[in-house]
């Protein structure tokens, strides 16, 4: 299970409508399938994608399954972006020619508005 694999299964909406009725609370597969609109084979394929990519796990319960959301597969992609950061703040400021100079001295002070006179609308009588 790496990141791109947490990619794959959110960048479809019907999984990523799965996965956030299933951040609310555990859900049976006849229950998503009904939220989702899509029949309940569909939503077991569904599933499988999201679990494959650790982003939800289930438990059973007599003959039913409950799903549920689990955060591992978010970790996984939490922590690639994270690690993007350093590389993107070093292009920006490496692609500033000429960064902005601090003036020394006081700062200066907000100018004061004039309020501006309000208009009546005009009365019909």
């Amino acid at each position: 299970m790496t990141y791109i694999d947490t990619l794959v299964a959110l960048a479809d909406p019907t999984r990523r409508a799965m996965f956030e009725a299933l951040r609310e609370r555990p859900r049976t597969v006849g229950e998503l399938a009904g939220r989702v609109r899509v029949r309940q084979p569909t939503a077991s394929q569904h599933l499988r994608v999201l679990r494959h990519a650790a982003l939800v796990t289930h438990s059973r319960q007599g003959t039913r399954r409950y799903y549920q959301a689990s955060r591992e597969g978010l970790d996984a992609l939490r922590r690639y972006v994270e690690s993007l950061w350093g590389d993107v703040l070093s292009a920006y400021a490496a692609s500033d020619p000429a960064p902005v100079a601090r003036r020394k001295g006081k700062p200066r002070k907000a100018r004061a508005r004039k309020p501006v006179p309000r208009r009546r609308p005009a009365s019909r009588s």
